[in-house]
This record gives C-alpha cells, structure tokens and sequence, in this order.
C-alpha cells in the first residue's frame, strides 16, 4: 500500500516528505496501524546523524513513539480489533532470556530489533522508487501507516486526545519508569536529577507522585529548570553557575539524597551523581547517557554506592503506559505541558525546536 513518510535518505540531511510503499500483508502476529501523530526522540534525531549504535542504516523512516488506530490484525492476534487505540513501544523478540524472565526491554537482540533496520524476520516492509526503506523500532511512526508486531503495542483509553500518547512509548516512559520502576523511592527520600529534557522531566514528574522529598533538578538552561519547578521539582541548580554540584547537593541535604538520575550523556555528569548521593545511594544511567570515567576507589569502593544502567525506564509497557495516562488524567503527570504539534510536513521545523536545550517535547500530526 501507498503511504507518506517522512525519509531520512542520506546521513545528515534534513527528511523528505515521500510517498513510499509499505508491505500490508500481515503476519499472524502483526497489526496495521494507522499512524495518527508521533513523537520525536532524541534517538530519531542521533540516528540522523549516524546513530547511537553507530549503523545508522539510512535510507530510512524514523519514529519509535508512535500512536495510532488499529485497522486490520493477523491470524494470531486476538488482544485487538479494528478501531482500538494504541500506542507503540520498543520492540523485543520475546523468546531470549531476558523477554522469557519478563524483562523485554533488556532483550539480547534490542540493538538488532530496534536499530537494526529490518524486520524481525531479516525482511523489510518498506520500498521506495523500487529499493528497501529500513524501518526504526520495528514500527517507523514517521509514517502515516505501520506495520507492528502485537507484542510492542498497548491498548489505551480512547477518552485521552491520542496525539498526545505517542511520547509515552519511549521518552516519558524512560524517565518516569526510572523513579516508579527501577528505584522505587519510598516518600519522603531524596533524588537529584541530572538533565531535564523530556526523560528528565519525566522523572520529576514520577517523583513528586513518589512523594519524594527533595527533588533536586540540574540543568544549564534556566528555563528547562523553571519548568522543572513547575512540573515538581522542589530545588534546582544551575551547573553552569555552580561549578561544585554535589557540594550544593549536599548543602540541600546533609551527606547527599538516596538516588540520583542521569539522563544526559554529558562528561562528568554520572560521577557528580554518584558523590550527589549518600552511603548506601543509588544511581541510575538511563540509556545510553554515560560518558567520562569514575575514580573508582573514591566513588564506589568507600562510600558503598549502587550505580546501575537502565533501559526503557525497565518499564513494561502494556502495564506502565495505562498507569502513566491514569496519572495524567488524575492531574499527577502533566506531560501535556510539554508538547507541541506539528504537521509531518514540518518535521525538520520540528527537530530543529527540539535541538539540546529546549524544553518542547514536538508531536508530529499526520
């Protein structure tokens, strides 16, 4: 079938808005989804510009937080129907170890699936002037239909405007299921947030349900650390201005919070989290937001500190992503806050609004 997308045909440039073919012919397991708006990640915009895996396999259609109504499904699906509204997350293969212990977004084969560029089974569902289009997070929500597998897909309430949940499958997701998920901070304890883009916020946003207390947010743009107080934060410093974070931390509370947050691969970050933190802390890397080194005996080996990587906001997203819009409909998580549409013809516009150091979180609306 015919649909539009917006293409990323060679590394670097700004996307095409084409009229490419998409396979249709549906595998037992797999969904036609009519794309109604999606987000746009800072995953979209590395994978540009080379990639964070580093095989960036352009030509391409982008997207990996897609939300949509389903329109047809396989032989094999039967947790949806025609007219469902959906949103798309992360792919995972559902056999390895780690899908098998319930953990998806630690899949052995995540880079493959979702980075990779084909299908699952090694094909491709996307053409353009007669060559194979690589798709992104098996999904590509840069387009105006996609093909998914069932397992990636959440079902969601259809009394929430839907434009507005496609963030949830990724950036949103990340952030908040790092505080809800992974740490789990009991009320009352402490977190400091390193970066407040959209996964940062997110975190605040999941602290304040937590009843964390401080919340300390970190930034260099003053106005990402405004929004950051309105969306909970209790404390924020300006790293720019104040060269000794974890003294300011510890200023804000005696011998440092319980957690800390990483969500920005900037040098030096992760090491000024972990001496943020008090004995016994722990601190969570988000993705690939790790740079630099650690002095390992002075921050590990005395102080007792956890430092732990996270995927995904070790979310599951059939049951995280209805928590979280329950939470935006209680008024709790108000990541509304945070959008801005677009048409898809206006993508570009829109990934240059979301470059380091704004706050807007850009929809595309097909």
């Amino acid at each position: 079938m015919n649909i539009t997308a917006a293409v990323a045909e060679k590394q670097g440039d700004p996307l095409t808005i084409r009229e490419v073919i998409l396979d249709d012919n549906l595998k037992s397991v797999e969904v036609l989804v009519k794309t109604i708006a999606s987000g746009i990640c800072g995953a979209d915009i590395q994978e540009i510009n080379g990639g964070p895996t580093g095989f960036a396999p352009i030509p391409m259609i982008l997207g990996h937080e897609g939300a949509g109504i389903v329109q047809k499904v396989g032989a094999a699906v039967s947790d949806f129907e025609p007219g469902d509204h959906v949103t798309i997350s992360y792919a995972s293969c559902g056999t390895c170890r780690q899908c098998v212990l319930g953990r998806p977004y630690a899949c052995e084969r995540m880079n493959e699936l979702n980075f990779g560029g084909k299908d699952i089974d090694g094909g491709t569902r996307y053409s353009l002037d007669g060559k194979p289009l690589s798709s992104f997070f098996q999904q590509s929500s840069f387009g105006s239909y996609m093909k998914v597998q069932a397992r990636n897909m959440v079902k969601v309430t259809d009394d929430v405007d839907l434009k507005l949940l496609g963030p949830l499958g990724c950036g949103l997701q990340t952030g908040a299921g790092t505080v809800l998920n992974e740490l789990r901070p009991q009320p009352g304890d402490g977190i400091v947030i390193f970066g407040t883009g959209t996964v940062g916020l997110a975190a605040i946003m999941a602290a304040k349900v937590a009843h964390c207390n401080p919340i300390i947010a970190v930034d260099v743009v003053p106005s990402r650390l405004e929004t950051a107080l309105s969306l909970g934060a209790t404390d924020v410093i300006n790293s720019k201005e104040t060269p000794d974070v974890p003294a300011a931390v510890n200023k804000i509370v005696a011998g440092g919070v319980t957690f800390g947050i990483v969500s920005a691969g900037i040098n030096g970050l992760a090491e000024n989290a972990v001496r943020s933190t008090a004995i016994y802390g722990a601190v969570a890397i988000v993705g690939g937001a790790f740079k630099g080194e650690f002095n390992m005996a002075q921050d590990f080996l005395i102080p007792a500190r956890t430092v732990k990587g996270v995927l995904q906001g070790s979310s599951l997203p059939k049951v995280f992503i209805p928590k979280l819009i329950q939470l935006y409909k209680e008024g709790q998580f108000p990541f509304d806050k945070l959008v801005k549409f677009y048409d898809l013809k206006d993508v570009n516009q829109a990934i240059e609004d979301s470059k380091p150091g704004q706050v807007i979180k850009p929809i595309l609306v097909m």
